[in-house]
């Protein structure tokens, strides 16, 4: 099952079920996918018998499938880019079993085709290519075993950041605010199924291509995630219920061959230049600049759709 959410006025749009080939949609049986999450078993049901999709799809009223949500908490759960970015830093962690996560900001969900605006390009402005996942109600305690379960839908997110805002902000303790706006997401949230083999321990196994200015900038796989996300989801309900229609990411997706393969975000690419040349040689992004992302199978079906968004100013 793939669903969409289109503008229809409101601050969270009506839902809709998208033809196989993305092309074309049907209403679905519930007014939001908020609604939807809240019912996921009725949902589903009624949904399995929609076979006709009367409507043509119009990507210009397509929202983000989530425009808002109640919870976003995003990891960090790809090892290459974390060590990557802890030894340009000069970083040391303490030992840990636990994935890395924070807490952001989760009332705005950016359509795909939305410009992200933002008041100066002194900020660092960069792109963060992730996968995401949407949750039921999941109870304080949950297992990573039992978790799987409550995963319903599979997203693609750009997890914009301000890099000139993040660091000062992260020593001071509290975390991020300002050098976390508002994310984009990706047209299409799909049901694990809809992956096929990609979808495996948890774990997104496509291809997520990143093109900054109409160039190849990167081409990383999302199978390599230290942790699943069925154990991120249990991590995030350690000591809490997930209310449902809880967004949960992985963070930049990134592979150990980085210098062959290229980055999901412009601060690894800058990383490896300090490593390999001793200064950074990229740019943030400027006023202008866009982003497209779109994640592949082997066949070249992108089962989230077209993720491209350009920077202006606020």
């Amino acid at each position: 099952m793939r669903l969409a959410t289109l503008n229809d006025g409101t601050r969270d749009g009506r839902l809709v079920l998208v033809s196989p080939d993305g092309t074309r949609c049907a209403p679905a049986p519930a007014a939001t996918l908020q609604q939807a999450m809240e019912d996921w078993g009725t949902f589903a049901a009624s949904s399995a018998a929609i076979e006709d999709y009367p409507e043509t799809l119009d990507p210009g009223q397509v929202l983000a499938p989530l425009p808002r949500a109640w919870q976003w908490l995003d990891g960090s759960a790809f090892p290459s880019h974390g060590d990557l970015m802890d030894a340009v830093l000069g970083i040391t962690k303490p030992k840990t079993d636990l994935p890395l996560m924070y807490q952001g900001m989760s009332d705005t969900f950016l359509a795909p085709l939305a410009d992200a605006r933002f008041p100066s390009e002194d900020l660092g402005i960069d792109f963060e290519g992730e996968f995401g996942v949407i949750v039921d109600a999941v109870p304080m305690g949950t297992s990573a075993a039992d978790a799987l379960a409550h995963i319903r839908l599979v997203v693609q997110i750009n997890d914009w950041s301000l890099r000139t805002l993040a660091g000062p902000e992260m020593k001071t303790g509290f975390g991020w605010v300002g050098a976390k706006p508002a994310c984009g997401m990706a047209p299409f949230a799909v049901t694990p199924d809809e992956l096929g083999d990609a979808w495996v321990d948890g774990r997104v196994g496509l291809d997520l291509l990143v093109d900054w200015n109409g160039e190849r900038f990167g081409a990383a796989n999302g199978a390599a995630m230290g942790f699943g996300f069925h154990e991120l989801v249990a991590h995030a309900a350690r000591t809490r219920d997930l209310v449902a229609g809880t967004v949960i990411g992985s963070g930049t997706v990134s592979n150990a061959n980085f210098r062959e393969i290229g980055s999901s975000c412009i601060a690894e690419r800058r990383g490896i230049e300090v490593l390999d040349m001793g200064e950074p040689k990229t740019a943030f992004m400027a006023f202008g600049d866009s982003v497209r992302m779109e994640a592949v199978d082997s066949g070249g079906r992108a089962p989230f759709g077209v993720l491209h968004q350009k920077v202006v100013r606020a």
